[in-house]
């Protein structure tokens, strides 16, 4: 019997559920606001301004919130609450049976994801410490020193571990010591980014910063390049089609509006992406322009350069700057409190993903994040000990975000877009109705962005080693790393679907 039928009945037990919609709301909005809103978008902002601004680059970007991020979330939404499953479960129940391989690729891509994201909060906690118990560092050169003595040591592993430790705690009890942290950790890093944007704002010179990052070059917006990089940074930034939505709402309640929450999420996810702008374009231009001097092209030339492991503005400037800020050292620790609570808020939603996977095969909630946690750690040594391991799991799984995305696209076509509209997004109690135009955008223009976004970056690993399987950008590393799980997927589909199915388990 195929499992794509309905649903079985709910158990007669009540299932676990969000308390409240504040605290569901503020849990998913901790999914979609994590490092990538701090530590990625300035950076991104920057690379693709144009020499009066990057006001453009603002333009297709937020075109893209409401082209790919907004409907894949409802997507998501909309599966969670209506299968009260993970991915795997939900991918075979919605698209059918042989379609159990593609939830499980979509389920790895954001735990592999996870296993070096890992590393990166553990750098977060690290110079949240170091902000704390040392001086600011003056030069570059302290920068990077204070860098390199804690990557030529022990603290990586170290600070990989407690990052997973923590992660594991909040878990713990489901989704009410979830609702819980996020009830904490979302308001805290709010108030915090908040805070860093009216102190950036009032330092001299911060106002060229701020005009730079608004105005708009529109002959930009000829260029396919800058819709490429708005719609993938769009699709990093919010989490959507990552499977992390769909998890959280198999705890939704039915009194909870799906497009209300949708439109919520990701409008919030962006406000904040664009305070962190706010921030960095302020604080870099305010001390590099007008207390060293610096022209312009000197300064976006500093925030495009990404360091190691994309590390330079965050990790090794900012501290700098701080340094010669006016109560620089408060703003400090506010800053990597900040970055290490967005983290934590993203790096939770990644472990109950797998999590929930494991326990709709069988396992009890302790083992299933024993064993999500214990694999994800080991998983991920070897980013927390070369740089260059972390970049390439990075740019693989990074990548294989677009294929998760065109995944959720197919199966939510497969099985009828206008139905879902029908049936739970339109004249539902409380909340808003979506237009026909969304059974377009999510018919064909996500799965034609899909495509173009994976074709586009995959041309760029075609370089003069792209057979290299073991380089760290090329094309072939990225092949065969998601041949040999689709291909350990396919093989495994029918076992899979056994253990989905509790009437079918061994």
């Amino acid at each position: 019997m195929s499992m794509s039928s309905s649903p079985s009945p709910l158990p007669t037990r009540a299932r676990p559920q969000f308390s409240s919609h504040w605290g569901f709301f503020l849990s998913v909005l901790g999914i979609a606001v994590g490092t990538g809103n701090i530590w990625r978008f300035p950076r991104i902002a920057a690379q693709n301004g144009g020499d009066d601004g990057a006001g453009a680059f603002l333009v297709a970007w937020l075109v893209f919130l409401f082209a790919w991020s907004i409907p894949l979330i409802m997507v998501e939404y909309v599966w969670g609450r209506k299968h009260r499953s993970g991915v795997v479960a939900t991918f075979i129940k919605e698209g059918g049976e042989r379609f159990a391989w593609m939830g499980a690729f979509v389920a790895f891509v954001a735990t592999a994801i996870t296993f070096f994201y890992s590393v990166v909060v553990g750098w977060c906690i690290y110079y949240l410490v170091q902000s704390i118990t040392s001086p600011l560092p003056q030069s570059t050169e302290a920068a990077m020193q204070v860098w390199n003595d804690y990557q030529s040591g022990g603290w990586p592993l170290l600070f990989h571990a407690l990052a997973m430790g923590l992660g594991a705690f909040a878990i713990w009890k489901g989704v009410s010591s979830i609702e819980r942290v996020n009830k904490v950790l979302v308001p805290t890093l709010l108030l915090i980014v908040l805070l860093s944007v009216v102190r950036a704002l009032t330092l001299p010179g911060a106002w060229d910063g701020v005009a730079y990052l608004f105005t708009p070059d529109w002959s930009q917006l000829t260029r396919p390049r800058i819709w490429i990089e708005a719609l993938t940074q769009n699709a990093w930034d919010t989490g959507a089609g990552w499977g992390l939505f769909l998890t959280y709402a198999a705890y939704m309640s039915t009194k909870q509006g799906i497009v209300k929450n949708a439109v919520a999420t990701a409008v919030g996810n962006n406000v904040v992406s664009l305070m962190a702008a706010l921030m960095v374009f302020a604080t870099v231009f305010a001390i590099l322009q007008t207390e060293m001097g610096m022209n312009r092209v000197e300064i976006l030339d500093i925030m495009k350069t990404s360091g190691p492991a994309s590390t330079g503005l965050t990790f090794i400037w900012m501290p700098q700057l701080f340094a010669r800020m006016f109560l620089g050292s408060p703003l400090a620790i506010l800053f990597f409190l900040g970055l290490t609570f967005a983290g934590f808020s993203s790096l939770i939603a990644q472990l109950e993903l797998p999590t929930r996977v494991f326990i709709d095969a069988g396992f009890s909630r302790p083992a299933a994040i024993g064993t999500v946690v214990g694999v994800s750690y080991l998983l991920g040594i070897p980013s927390a000990i070369n740089l260059n391991i972390l970049s390439n799991q990075d740019f693989v799984w990074g990548v294989a975000l677009m294929v998760s995305g065109a995944f959720v696209a197919f199966i939510v076509i497969r099985s009828g877009v206008s139905d879902m509209r029908d049936t739970y997004l339109k004249g539902q109690p409380g909340d808003w109705s979506v237009t026909k135009g969304w059974v377009y955008v999510v018919n064909y223009l996500i799965p034609v962005a899909a495509i173009v976004l994976l074709v586009w970056w995959l041309s760029q690993a075609v370089t003069d080693d792209w057979y290299n399987p073991f380089a760290s950008f090329s094309l072939m590393t990225v092949l065969a790393q998601w041949a040999v799980m689709m291909g350990l997927f396919i093989a495994g589909n029918r076992w899979l679907v056994r253990r989905m199915d509790p009437s079918q388990r061994i």
